[in-house]
């Protein structure tokens, strides 16, 4: 099962990502995760990855393909894999496809959980965490018991600087614009299937788990 999973902020990718890797058994491949492995390591990538960020660069295309062929070549992926944050442009999509045709671990299903922009701002804008134990609660759904005081340790809840209104419609109009040409290409290869992000958490990955098993 070579997997790509995509969709906005506030979606539920994470909570669905989770529940792929335990159903297919396969890694979780994380861009972020990817280049922080590497840099740790001291790879030739790594180091090479790590002079671009510390002069305040992009990383290059180039570079970021090599870690991600790199990556998806190890043994645990020979069953399969679940890519997340990658390929965030179609020059990125159009290399994937020939690196992993040629170790020969083609992407099979690219997984588009989709969510009205007004309910995601409504979703995430609600959000507050506790700085001091982590615990999150929303002023919709899952309210402190007293107000802007975590229930488990007494703070004072936080609203993340990504969680706020302007913050989040920068990131869903980048989403946006990344993501339609990404949508279009994997939906001319036969390969994307959407789900809609709105549903309970439950119906979400009943849909998933039935395009999951299509592919088995």
């Amino acid at each position: 099962m070579n997997i790509i999973l995509m969709g906005p902020p506030g979606a539920g990718k994470g909570t669905q990502s989770e529940r792929i890797l335990d159903y297919c058994s396969i890694p979780h491949i994380s861009t972020g995760d990817m280049f922080r492995e590497a840099i740790k390591n001291q790879t030739e990538l790594g180091v090479l990855a790590q002079s671009y960020i510390n002069k305040g660069l992009l990383v290059p295309d180039e570079v970021t393909i090599g870690l991600v062929k790199e990556r998806l070549s190890r043994d645990d992926c020979k069953n399969g894999y679940l890519l997340d944050g990658f390929p965030r442009t179609i020059p990125q999509a159009e290399a994937l496809q020939v690196l992993a045709k040629e170790i020969s671990r083609p992407v099979q299903l690219v997984i588009n959980i989709e969510a009205d922009k007004d309910e995601l701002i409504r979703r995430i804008s609600g959000r507050r965490v506790c700085p001091k134990c982590g615990n999150s609660y929303h002023l919709l759904f899952k309210l402190p018991k007293v107000e802007n005081i975590c229930d488990a340790c007494g703070s004072e809840l936080i609203q993340r600087k990504d969680d706020t209104l302007e913050s989040l419609n920068v990131r869903l109009d980048a989403y946006e614009n990344q993501t339609k040409p990404l949508v279009e290409f994997y939906s001319k290869l036969g390969l994307c299937k959407t789900v809609n992000g709105l549903q309970s958490i439950d119906d979400v990955f009943n849909d998933i788990q039935k395009l999951l098993d299509e592919v088995k």
